[in-house]
């Protein structure tokens, strides 16, 4: 007999997934924080950011900060293709762009289909992976975006733009 914890919890994560590339693997992010996809734009250099803290652009006269999704995971720099292009999530409120290789589609996983991330090392962070979607012969490695872009060792979003006038 299946666990009812554990069922009740895969449950909570099956739904709407906007999933793309990073290095060849996919990851998926919940459509419900993605506002917009955008290509690769203009990108105003911040001094004394994290190297994966690209800098900030000018969205439709909002500053947002952008950061490059291979470097915060401490993957290999790759050059920008035509298919690159920036995700903007909304983080409690706070929007900001994160650089993917190029974006897939929607996927409607169901929590059938989604398995809690392997444990391999009890030292390594998986915290901001809240599962593995199987979604079309592939797995799909699963984000909570906002604990990427907020959690431990990242970057304050709003303190980035707080001082910074609308353009």
């Amino acid at each position: 007999m299946a666990n009812p914890i554990q069922e009740h919890s895969t449950d909570t994560r099956a739904g709407k997934y906007l999933t793309f590339e990073l290095a060849g693997e996919a990851y998926g992010i919940e459509i419900i924080k993605v506002r917009e996809i955008i290509g690769m734009m203009a990108i105003t250099h911040v001094p004394r950011m994290p190297n994966y803290v690209l800098g900030v652009t000018n969205l439709r006269g909002k500053v947002i900060p952008v950061i490059d999704l291979r470097l915060k995971f401490n993957m290999e720099f790759a050059a920008q293709t035509p298919e690159t292009c920036i995700i903007v999530v909304d983080v409690d409120g706070n929007q900001m762009g994160i650089k993917v290789d190029q974006v897939s589609e929607v996927l409607d996983i169901p929590g059938s289909d989604i398995e809690d991330p392997p444990t391999v090392d009890s030292s390594v962070d998986s915290s901001f992976i809240t599962g593995m979607g199987k979604a079309k012969d592939r797995v799909n490695i699963l984000l909570d975006i906002g604990h990427v872009i907020t959690g431990p060792g990242m970057i304050d979003v709003a303190a980035i733009t707080e001082n910074m006038p609308e353009a």
